[in-house]
């Protein structure tokens, strides 16, 4: 089993394993029930003629394609590892002029004291 020591790029992951058999699984759902219409329509439209030939023909032939359609997964060689390190843009390297200030910025925090008691006895 190969290892890696740096993360896999979220963007470069193969789709999941259950995302795809949930997508193989639709597909074949859509497939059947198109030949389950035709199936209905060979039987239900008179009169009959070469449509009919055609509804029957694809009765018969979309099971088959249905089960290759399923049975085909997601392309799993092709995706290959992104280094995430390196899709990240470094930061420029001027730094940005500073404002010019009258002294040192300062940041003051006053706490206000509490307008009711506390309902059950704690601080």
């Amino acid at each position: 089993m190969k290892t890696s020591h740096t993360a896999q790029s979220a963007t470069s992951l193969p789709k999941a394993p259950r995302e795809d058999a949930d997508s193989r699984f639709t597909k074949y759902m859509v497939m059947m029930g198109i030949r389950i219409a035709c199936f209905i329509a060979m039987a239900v439209i008179t009169p009959y003629g070469w449509y009919t030939f055609v509804f029957a023909a694809g009765a018969i032939f979309l099971p088959y394609l249905a089960v290759i359609v399923a049975n085909v997964g997601a392309d799993q060689g092709s995706t290959e590892a992104i280094k995430p390190e390196r899709a990240i843009e470094a930061p420029s390297a001027v730094p940005a002029p500073a404002a010019a200030a009258e002294g040192p910025l300062v940041i003051r925090i006053a706490e206000t004291p509490r307008l009711d008691p506390p309902r059950d006895n704690r601080s």
